[in-house]
């Protein structure tokens, strides 16, 4: 009876003996399944992530003409989730033609993108994160990036009624985008008092020292990162998008002072942005204030109400305002961020850089926010709290986050997810940024546009 422990181990050792020489060598090399795929086109890049069960091996070679990537998937078995990549492309895909796969060898998945144009590809995996496994990312940048500026002068020439800045204005940012334009529009924007119910304002003179102010606007999550998730489905990256679309556009049509104001996106699609590129964008456009725009969510369904917070120099304000960084923190985490890339000390740098007077400016701002917010809806805290969040650590702008209701409340998810609501919403955004410019006047710009 003593012996019958070994006996058995042996009879299991003979069993998988035998079973690997039915399989063979490759059939038992394969290490991981394909759990899902995606892709995320936008003109700035175009992402393919690859999720498994377990790590993936690649090799990956790039063919510039015509351009395409070339990746080699060791130890993996083409399956429905990979062959489903194929159709995920979208025809208007700023990046990517198509994508073919196939079995390359017993041990090989090959998968080639045909692309548009040059890109620069950054292929980079990420650790289990909740509620994500193993993923491989391939992000394919355009080898002409992007510029946020020029987006921005592009956006508001493509406006007919906007017109664009006086080249004599003293705003190195608004004689570029006059230079852009080649020529001088006459169509007034309209006071943000303007209504259908009050006669339309006279254009007001425009003065030397005119010029445009600039208002970042940052929806939260993106991509890979959705946010919140509320208990009827909503996605916090759909509804602060939504919300963002509406409060650029009430932004773009808006005068101050006979100053025109402009809107820019940090992002304007359903992508994936880091945090510290959201800051990049803002300082690049030279923007006057940034406001960043989520929905919160807690563990009960009761909590409710609106919040807005400001960067802290030190110590959070509170328990809930150190949780909600740390939360807002991880985004560049479940979002995917390449950790490998080779500007990570100048993204720290920034980061620290924060100082007195942007935090005394942001406060203000976020005060007269909430005083706006408070008419159209009920507020979580009374006053503006502070706390270490990465995305509000633009050392030269005032910057704000508003948690603009709790999508985790039954009740207040269906608001958010409210057309006329997210219209309420906007405008009292709107009103409260106006006010905080009527009061605090933007400073002239430096010549770096």
């Amino acid at each position: 009876m003593a012996r019958e422990p070994g006996a058995l181990q042996r009879r299991q050792l003979l069993r998988m003996g035998a079973l690997s020489l039915l399989l063979g060598r490759s059939q038992l090399s394969f290490g991981a399944s394909m759990v899902a795929v995606r892709i995320w086109p936008a003109p700035e890049y175009s992402r393919v992530t690859l999720e498994s069960d377990a790590p993936l091996k690649t090799t990956q070679t790039f063919v510039a003409d015509p351009p395409r990537l070339a990746v080699d998937i060791e130890g993996l078995q083409l399956n429905n989730a990979l062959r489903e990549l194929v159709g995920k492309v979208q025809a208007n895909d700023p990046n990517i033609a198509g994508i073919r796969v196939g079995q390359f060898s017993p041990n090989v998945v090959r998968m080639v993108i045909d692309l548009k144009q040059a890109i620069a590809p950054q292929v980079f995996t990420l650790q289990p994160i909740e509620p994500y496994q193993h993923r491989l990312v391939l992000d394919l940048y355009p080898t002409q990036a992007i510029d946020p500026l020029e987006k921005l002068i592009a956006e508001r020439l493509r406006d007919s009624g906007v017109p664009a800045p006086l080249a004599e204005s003293g705003d190195p940012l608004g004689e570029l985008m006059a230079k852009r334009a080649g020529k001088l529009q006459s169509t007034p924007p309209r006071h943000y008092m303007d209504r259908p119910d009050h006669p339309p304002r006279a254009p007001e003179p425009v003065r030397a020292s005119d010029r445009l102010i600039v208002v970042a606007i940052d929806p939260g999550h993106g991509g890979e990162d959705p946010g919140a998730i509320g208990p009827n489905g909503t996605r916090e990256k759909d509804v602060v998008l939504s919300i963002a679309h509406r409060l650029r556009n009430l932004i773009n049509s808006q005068s101050i002072g006979g100053s025109p104001m402009r809107a820019f996106l940090t992002r304007d699609a359903d992508y994936f942005v880091p945090l510290h590129v959201r800051v990049q964008k803002a300082r690049r456009v030279q923007a006057d204030l940034m406001v960043s725009i989520h929905a919160d969510a807690f563990f009960t369904p009761q909590a409710r109400g609106a919040s807005v917070f400001a960067l802290s120099d030190g110590a959070a304000t509170s328990s809930a305002a150190r949780w909600m960084a740390q939360k807002e923190n991880k985004a560049d985490l479940i979002g995917g961020i390449n950790l490998g890339g080779q500007d990570q000390h100048v993204q720290r740098a920034l980061l620290d850089m924060s100082t007195t007077a942007q935090i005394r400016d942001s406060l203000k701002l976020g005060g007269t926010l909430l005083r706006y917010i408070s008419q159209v809806g009920r507020l979580h805290k009374p006053r503006v709290e502070q706390a270490g969040f990465a995305v509000l650590k633009a050392p030269d702008i005032p910057s704000v986050l508003v948690e603009t209701a709790f999508i985790s409340n039954p009740e207040e998810e269906m608001r958010l997810r409210d057309p006329a609501y997210q219209d309420t919403l906007t405008e009292a955004l709107l009103r409260g940024i106006v006010q905080y410019f009527e009061r605090n006047p933007p400073l002239a710009r430096t010549r770096n546009a």
